[in-house]
């Protein structure tokens, strides 16, 4: 019996953090209309993740995504319900601004291990399998921030540089069990984020973007089913950068 590639992929699960909401759920809709099974996980807001699943029919999975017990055993709950887990994109992440100078400990430390910590502690739960089917595609979000720093954010552009770091090493310990890692560094995407940027400071950041707009999540999430493909099996180690030209480094 012959099989659609769409049929093929349906047997091949993703999971997406933090993904019921902004470019995670752009993400989690794109993988899931090409075919795969997705799992979307979150961890606060309760009434955004139930209305996601209403309209898309995705199961949604609560947890800590920088505890590491909690990846653990929600990663072991995924598998029961759909199977190995084939395609991680760590996509979850927060922010905590403020000069370093003035910055407390707990916004340093809530950030990195959220949108850095949890990157370990997500890959290391799906990494065996992976390894022992000979399969996997990790796809860690970054930021246009982890590449150039910004004023008041040091402590996410350290955590979004090292999963670049993070990435690069790991692609090359995973690339011969047939695994790619690859990062994607978005610029300033179309989310509640920047929607909740007064008009002003929104104004000058797309006047520095030479597009001189801002990004489409749907855009992103066009890179992550890309880098999920076979079409990129020869891709690793790389970041992505979808920022409209606003940083070219």
């Amino acid at each position: 019996m012959k099989f659609t590639e769409k049929e093929k992929l349906m047997t091949k699960v993703a999971l997406v953090t933090g993904g019921t909401r902004g470019i995670g759920a752009a993400i989690s809709k794109k993988l899931k209309s090409a075919g795969y099974t997705v799992a979307a996980v979150y961890q606060g807001n309760d009434k955004a993740a139930e209305s996601f699943q209403k309209h898309t029919d995705i199961p949604i999975y609560k947890w800590d995504v920088s505890d590491f017990n909690s990846c653990k055993e929600g990663i072991a709950r995924v598998t029961k319900d759909l199977g190995n887990i084939d395609i991680l994109v760590n996509n979850a992440g927060i922010t905590r601004d403020g000069v370093l100078h003035k910055m407390n400990h707990n916004n340093w430390e809530e950030v990195l291990r959220t949108n850095l910590f949890s990157c370990f502690n997500m890959c290391r739960e799906v990494l065996e399998p992976m390894r022992t089917k000979g399969f996997g595609r990790i796809i860690n979000i970054s930021s246009i921030n982890g590449q150039k720093g910004q004023f008041g954010q040091t402590n996410y552009s350290a955590a979004k540089a090292g999963i670049i770091g993070l990435t690069k090493a790991l692609a090359q310990e995973s690339a011969l069990k047939g695994i790619t890692v690859n990062a994607i560094a978005p610029g300033y995407i179309n989310t509640e984020m920047t929607q909740d940027m007064s008009e002003p400071v929104l104004a000058k950041i797309t006047e520095q973007i030479p597009m001189n707009r801002l990004g489409n999540p749907n855009e992103v999430a066009n890179t992550v089913l890309f880098l999920a493909s076979d079409d990129a099996s020869f891709i690793t180690g790389i970041t992505l950068s979808i920022n409209g030209g606003h940083y070219l480094g």
